[in-house]
């Protein structure tokens, strides 16, 4: 039986337990944190209507706006539950894990493919990442797909396979428009294929022979001009400056589409970055320290990665090539650009951890599976403390989460007709209007709101100028205050706070993780 067993196993696609794997541990606790302030901007803006969408693409997140249409439609069919919202990250990943098997074993072989794709669906970032309804778990998906096209295209030239690399490409950049710096690594292979040939680059395919669709030169004549074929280029194929291997051209028409649809949403974004990344602190050199920690969410589990990917990479030898340039180039460019530009973002990143695996997959191939299997296993049990507190909250750091959903219940249980609601602050990025009103049924009226988000075009909804002529005749309001405070009232700076100290007296105050939230009741009249 045993035998049995494991030939089942071995007869098994190579990307199926990855897949499987990383899709059981995703829709693990897939509900169990509360949607934190980057999940809010996604809920607000996937329910809004694609015109309303191309209203707040013109005033801010424009970078993000084809990942809220494409959210929008799931909405519509699948509803705006906090597992509804996060279910199309957890099929990501899923799909990622086994995209990531298919690429190593198209690379190397079966066991780097398995052990690349096990490792993955282990780490603490694939759960926080396809735990959350944001656009990474899809860039790293399209992220592995392109690069699994290219190597496709590249072995075997043709234009059906360009066009679905193109396709990925053009997809990619939609999704997360920092991903495309995935473009380095590949224009590095592809060059190097191009003048070398494949074996140069690292992308030889198991079986002997030039490349359907490549020119062969004569059997047993010289190369163009007399010369040596260069070397590493398979015998037959013709290439490099002079030559008639056209895979660089086809590459490069390859990316025109994506360029068409890409550069209008840079252009966009762009002009929206001081407002959208105002937060965002120049790249420093220790930041590169803690990006391991960063992307798999786990310093320990992080560092580990990265050990084991060494090994791997002195193990492949030119093979190395795509997955180490995958890697470290997109790294290298964000980091040079953010020591500029306020673009450091570890999270943005997050799409180069599948090339890590592969890396770490291939030094896990030259041991036996048990073994190798050990790792995989340590990993996990290393990420557990984090893939416990990942589902407690999304905030970082993890000791401060913000209680949305006790917020709510305070209000909904001491609500009454007629009561009023007022946020401070209104326009910080813990959108506490928004993560208040996603569980309130029946919220209070925003007595100061004067223009909401929606028709704004924005995140924020516009506050009344004068705060005391708006809360004329409320009796009683409910202040969703940031932080714990003793004192609600006390910190409220601007005509709001004077308004509401003038006329109303607290009654009773509510501290729950990261808001306040207090019951005003307006004075008597003397």
């Amino acid at each position: 039986m045993g035998g049995l067993s494991e030939k089942s196993i071995r007869g098994l696609p190579v990307w199926f337990p990855p897949a499987l794997l990383t899709l059981a541990v995703t829709l693990t606790g897939l509900g169990s944190a509360q949607l934190w302030r980057d999940e809010l901007a996604t809920w607000s803006a996937a329910t809004r209507s694609p015109g309303e969408l191309a209203r707040l693409a013109g005033t801010i997140d424009a970078a993000t706006g084809p990942y809220y249409l494409l959210m929008h439609g799931w909405v519509t069919v699948a509803g705006d539950s906090t597992v509804a919202l996060r279910l199309p990250a957890a099929l990501a990943m899923t799909v990622a894990a086994g995209l990531l098997a298919v690429l190593g074993e198209r690379l190397v072989d079966r066991r780097i493919g398995l052990f690349a794709g096990l490792l993955f669906a282990v780490l603490p970032g694939t759960s926080r990442y396809g735990q959350e309804a944001r656009p990474y778990a899809l860039a790293t998906a399209l992220a592995v797909l392109a690069t699994l096209l290219l190597v496709t295209a590249l072995r075997r030239p043709g234009w059906a396979r360009w066009v679905g690399y193109a396709a990925a490409v053009a997809a990619l950049g939609l999704t997360h428009l920092i991903a495309l710096t995935l473009l380095a690594a590949h224009a590095l292979v592809v060059l190097i294929t191009w003048w070398r040939g494949p074996a140069a680059a690292g992308i030889t395919a198991p079986v002997a022979g030039p490349a359907p669709g490549a020119r062969r030169a004569p059997v047993a004549g010289p190369a163009p001009d007399g010369e040596a074929a260069p070397a590493g280029r398979h015998p037959g194929v013709i290439g490099g400056p002079g030559g008639r291997d056209r895979r660089l051209w086809r590459w490069v028409v390859a990316l025109v589409p994506a360029a068409l649809v890409v550069t209008p949403l840079l252009l966009r974004a762009r002009t929206q970055r001081s407002r959208q990344l105002s937060w965002v602190s120049p790249a420093r050199l220790d930041d590169l320290s803690a990006l391991p920690g960063g992307v798999a969410q786990s310093s320990v589990v992080g560092g580990l990665v990265v050990g084991v990917a060494a090994l791997g990479a002195a193990r492949l030898g030119r093979r190395a090539l795509l997955p180490v340039s995958a890697l470290l180039l997109p790294v290298a460019l964000l980091f040079a650009a953010g020591a500029f530009v306020p673009l450091w973002v570890p999270r943005y990143l997050v799409f180069v951890v599948p090339f890590a695996c592969l890396l770490a997959g291939a030094a896990l191939a030259g041991v036996s599976a048990p073994a190798a299997l050990a790792v995989v296993v340590l990993a996990g049990l290393l990420g557990l403390p984090d893939q416990t507190a990942l589902r407690r909250t999304h905030e970082w750091p993890r000791s401060a989460p913000v209680d949305y959903a006790g917020a709510a219940r305070v209000i909904t249980d001491g609500q009454r007709p007629g009561d009023a609601v007022v946020y401070s602050p209104r326009d910080s990025w813990l959108f506490l209007d928004l993560g208040i009103g996603y569980h309130l049924d029946d919220p209070p009226r925003d007595v100061l709101v004067t223009e909401d988000e929606v028709r704004r075009g924005d995140l924020w909804a516009a506050e009344c100028a004068q705060p005391a002529q708006c809360l004329a005749g409320t009796s009683r309001v409910w202040l969703v205050v940031a932080g714990r405070r003793a004192e609600p009232l006390a910190g409220l700076q601007g005509p709001k706070g004077d308004a509401l100290r003038a006329d109303f007296t607290v009654a009773q105050v509510w501290q729950r993780p990261g808001l306040t939230v207090a019951l005003l009741t307006r004075r008597s009249a003397s």
